[in-house]
């Protein structure tokens, strides 16, 4: 839309609204690939029809495409990435039968709006924006649309590391925080698989020849809450739990998964140590534990503030205060661009609450001062 006093292209909420919802509205879990390549494709042409260089990387393990867009303009040398996911946790079908997009007030509700299709549509609105008014910046800028972040980037994260270092910094559109809050810091993430395999018996006539691979594994999930310290910041979390075939067998084998999230690379290696030291209490049962360090702490270093206070000054001068979360639970992309030595920034995308939920929601006034925010991080960064 155009000011009509500068017949210049503004930045319009109305606009960045209709184009969140059409991104929205292409639903894309992250383990349903086609659906996911829908979504690539509607980014893809958008992309593409303001003159961006498109690259695909085919996608592999059961997973989607992996989709860069560069601009035309800064030849080959380091600039600026971009980074988003266009992966959802909200199945096929949400957005019909649970969570309508709708707009009620300051509050625009969808699947993946918040987290983070909103982000990811602002960094392209910025984009475009540029194009449309004639412009270039003068770093160039790739964006990297990442299809399976909500289960780790597994097939991703090399890309994203290798991605990283090619370039001077790096902007995830990620959501804001408690508020409009950026993200400066992030707690890593530790994931651990546990196998417990007993001997089964019948559990009436033959009780004492069995040993019960559920009553190891309860011992074990005590023995992994325990490690919660809220004082260090270390969490602990037996997340899913199998096991047992019947009622009256000793179970034979028992499965779980751990999350675990620290503050410091040092306390992830301690953590990671301890854990696949564990062995069984019983020594009848046998104890497999595998697993480490899935996303990598993000550490908010000198470049991480020098980058931090030169957006906070942008802010100012579009007209609100920019602060930044000391330190979040939650993983992101933006850990492993962070632990790889490049300044990043997280949680620059739309504010609002209720990410992976049946409430999730967007705040429409956070579309045009964010977008400003990600117009002006591209035109100032050098």
């Amino acid at each position: 839309m155009n000011d009509l006093a500068s017949n210049q292209p503004r930045i319009d909420a109305e606009e960045i609204l209709e184009g969140i919802r059409r991104w929205v509205e292409i639903e894309s879990p992250s383990h349903d690939a086609a659906a996911v390549n829908r979504m690539a494709d509607q980014v893809e042409a958008d992309m593409r029809a303001i003159g961006a260089t498109i690259e695909r990387t085919p996608g592999r393990d059961g997973w989607a495409d992996i989709l860069t867009a560069r601009t035309p303009w800064g030849g080959d040398g380091p600039g600026i990435l971009v980074l988003s996911h266009i992966d959802t946790v909200h199945p096929m079908g949400f957005i019909k039968d649970v969570l309508p997009f709708k707009q009620d007030g300051d509050k625009v509700f969808g699947p993946g709006i918040y987290d983070m299709k909103g982000g990811a549509y602002l960094a392209y609105y910025a984009y475009r924006h540029l194009v449309r008014s004639g412009k270039q910046t003068k770093l160039p800028i790739t964006f990297m649309f990442v299809p399976e972040e909500e289960v780790g980037s597994p097939t991703s994260q090399k890309m994203i590391e290798q991605m990283a270092l090619k370039n001077k910094y790096v902007l995830v559109t990620e959501p804001a925080r408690d508020g409009g809050k950026i993200v400066t810091s992030r707690k890593g993430v530790l994931h651990f698989d546990v196998k417990c395999e007993g001997r089964p018996a019948h559990a009436g006539a033959q009780h004492q020849d069995g040993r019960s691979a559920i009553r190891e594994m309860a011992k074990q999930i005590i023995r992994f809450e325990e490690l919660t310290n809220y004082e260090t910041g270390v969490t602990c979390n037996v997340g899913l739990v199998n096991g047992g075939t019947g009622v009256n067998v000793v179970p034979q084998f028992c499965t779980a998964e751990v999350d675990m999230r620290v503050p410091t690379p040092e306390l992830a290696e301690e953590m990671t140590k301890k854990i696949l030291g564990f062995t069984a209490f019983d020594p009848d049962v046998k104890v497999t534990i595998t697993g480490g360090i899935n996303r990598p702490p993000y550490v908010k270093d000198e470049g991480i503030t020098k980058l931090f206070d030169h957006a906070k000054a942008l802010a100012a001068e579009i007209g609100f205060e920019l602060e930044d979360v000391k330190i979040t639970g939650g993983g992101s992309d933006g850990n492993f661009t962070a632990a790889v030595g490049v300044p990043t920034l997280d949680g620059l995308g739309v504010d609002g609450r209720g990410a992976h939920t049946d409430y999730e929601q967007a705040y429409y006034s956070s579309f045009e001062p964010r977008a400003k925010l990600m117009l002006r991080l591209f035109e100032t960064l050098e």
